[in-house]
């Protein structure tokens, strides 16, 4: 038996998936289906409840989760530290991320820390907002990067910075040529939204509601590319992260306007399971995304905000 072995099964246990299970582990269904055989074997014990159509661990599966995940977090630990104690930056970082910090916000913190530590390897998966959580919470991921981060009292919040939200139009629209607007002008208006379920939604819904302010609400989508689209072909007006439309703004695709009363942000943060060991590589990563500047020493911990 190997601490391979017990990993698999933890994940699986966690995961509740076969697939994920060997997603995770980079192996085949069937190499799951094989180790957990095996597992069975050596403990002469059932440990999963084939006959149930849910997934569920049997009393002595769940009892070998509960001492094979300290195994494996003190396995870790120990990796980790023998590790920092060589100065040794490697090993694979998976994050989930939302498509606008992913695609916007992201890709010079790649390249900064990529050029820095190249026997990494970083793998990075566009997420909605509820799949990023799912996948933290079930290991798929080690981090997790999303915005308005959501009180859980399983994950860790690392907050990173916040984006200024503005108003973006065709250029050729009638709003276009004002330098500011409050929110009230926009009564009425032609809206581009987000999906109801994300948060930057939940948080523009609410400024709105507060302003007292109804929009027309035209096209709804769960990502920033097709917003922007919409945008441009001036099917309405929407409200993004300033960050997402730089390109757009330069090329005069479409026009950015500020919120005159007061301005919106959208806090985003960095996610990881509560307990979960950090390798010195997912630390320098997080440090990375935090300062442009500092780098994190190997054996220190990243200062954490209760979820």
């Amino acid at each position: 038996m190997q601490i391979e072995s017990l990993k698999v099964f933890c994940d699986l246990a966690e995961t509740e998936s076969f697939t994920k299970a060997a997603q995770i582990n980079q192996i085949t269904q069937s190499a799951v289906s094989q180790q957990v055989s095996a597992l069975e074997r050596t403990f002469k014990s059932l440990l999963i409840e084939r006959s149930k159509k849910k997934f569920r661990l049997t009393r002595e599966g769940q009892i070998l989760y509960d001492y094979a995940k300290q195994l494996i977090n003190l396995y870790e630990s120990l990796y980790n530290k023998l590790q920092e104690v060589r100065e040794i930056v490697s090993g694979t970082i998976r994050v989930a991320t939302i498509y606008s910090i992913g695609l916007h916000d992201l890709p010079p913190y790649l390249k900064r820390f990529l050029k820095q530590y190249p026997t990494v390897n970083l793998h990075v998966e566009y997420r909605r907002s509820n799949e990023v959580y799912e996948n933290i919470l079930g290991n798929v991921d080690d981090l997790g990067l999303v915005a308005y981060p959501s009180k859980d009292s399983k994950l860790e919040v690392l907050p990173l910075r916040k984006d200024k939200l503005v108003l973006v139009c065709h250029p050729k629209h009638p709003l276009a040529k004002q330098s500011n607007v409050r929110l009230k002008d926009l009564a009425g208006q032609k809206f581009i939204a987000f999906e109801p379920d994300i948060p930057t939604r939940k948080a523009i819904d609410k400024a709105m509601k507060d302003a007292g302010v109804e929009v027309q609400t035209v096209m709804e989508f769960d990502n920033i590319e097709t917003v922007k689209r919409a945008v441009e072909i001036d099917a309405g007006v929407s409200i993004v992260p300033l960050a997402t439309v730089s390109q757009e703004v330069a090329k005069h695709t479409l026009e950015s306007i500020e919120l005159e009363d007061g301005a919106l942000f959208r806090p985003i943060a960095v996610i990881y399971k509560k307990n979960k060991v950090l390798s010195p590589a997912m630390k320098q990563f997080i440090s990375t995304l935090k300062s442009d500047t500092a780098v994190m020493p190997l054996n220190a911990k990243p200062e954490k905000v209760a979820a």
